[in-house]
């Protein structure tokens, strides 16, 4: 039971702009530009502008797999968009995504702007011909998987995450609602990799790498601070998936990518060269901030 005192709603809801929990500033009822900002661009074809989060994660980890494949053409510079200062309302942002969220990407090859991280996946799977398989069955199961994780991730970030790790005030329904969900998606999930190296089959797709962010951190506890809440040990088979993609050299490099929280090493505030990698430094990290 709750003894929270009970909610009526008005007849007519208004935004109360400071009762949003950790987000509160950025999060508002309208969308479109708060200012006038112009992008930057870089050397390569694809122009990513993101942040480390998990969605972010997505497309980073897939870049610097398909580089790790050999596919030139898939070099990248990625631009942080530090989404809690609100730079996804600028006006520069707001043209390439409409929908003011990370991740955004840019092609000038095609002059296509793609935005959704599951929208921006398959567009790079397409352009490269990896990580989707061309097999009808297989095709089809691999993008189930994405389709199923664009989707479910809702309801673990912004449902779970949120309640649990974000919101000015615990309460026990949301949290009991969303605890509820996010466990029957893990066992969806566990039940899946019981019979299947990875999700839909035995190839590394962009299905995974589209669920390892939001589900492997989750069960490596790098999530919410909410492995043992939720018994993640416990998915035997979703555990070993996560170990095992989190090995993977390319989703070491894409983790780090626009990420400005956690350890120093595992920062990259952005990226526009593979020897950024090996440039990261302390020294570099505290110039990067006072600049």
């Amino acid at each position: 039971m709750s003894d929270a005192t009970p909610y009526t709603p008005p007849k007519v809801w208004t935004w109360d702009a400071e009762n949003g929990g950790a987000w509160a500033k950025t999060n508002r009822p309208i969308a479109g530009p708060t200012h006038e900002a112009t992008l930057p661009r870089g050397k390569h074809p694809l122009q990513l502008y993101s942040m480390g989060t998990p969605n972010g994660q997505k497309i980073t980890i897939l870049l610097e797999e398909l580089l790790a494949a050999s596919e030139r053409g898939a070099e990248y510079d990625a631009h942080l968009i530090r989404i809690s200062e609100g730079d996804q309302f600028s006006s520069g942002f707001v043209e390439v995504n409409p929908n003011s969220k990370i991740p955004a990407l840019f092609d000038t090859e095609t002059g296509s702007r793609v935005f959704e991280s599951g929208a921006i996946l398959f567009y790079l799977a397409e352009k490269f011909g990896r990580f989707l398989p061309k097999a009808p069955a297989e095709r089809t199961e691999a993008l189930n998987w994405l389709f199923w994780l664009q989707g479910s991730a809702p309801y673990l970030g912004g449902g779970f995450g949120h309640f649990y790790a974000y919101a000015p005030e615990k309460f026990e329904y949301p949290i009991n609602r969303f605890t509820m969900e996010a466990k029957r998606q893990m066992d969806v999930l566990d039940r899946e990799l019981a019979t299947h190296r990875y999700l839909g089959g035995d190839e590394y797709t962009i299905a995974d790498i589209a669920t390892w962010p939001w589900y492997g951190n989750l069960v490596l506890g790098q999530a919410y601070g909410a492995a043992e809440f939720l018994d993640a040990a416990s998915y035997k088979n979703l555990s070993r998936w996560a170990k095992e993609i989190v090995e993977r050299p390319a989703v070491r490099r894409g983790r780090k990518v626009n990420r400005t929280w956690g350890e120093p090493s595992e920062q990259l505030h952005e990226r526009h060269d593979a020897s950024d990698f090996a440039l990261r430094t302390q020294d570099k990290l505290e110039t990067n901030d006072a600049g």
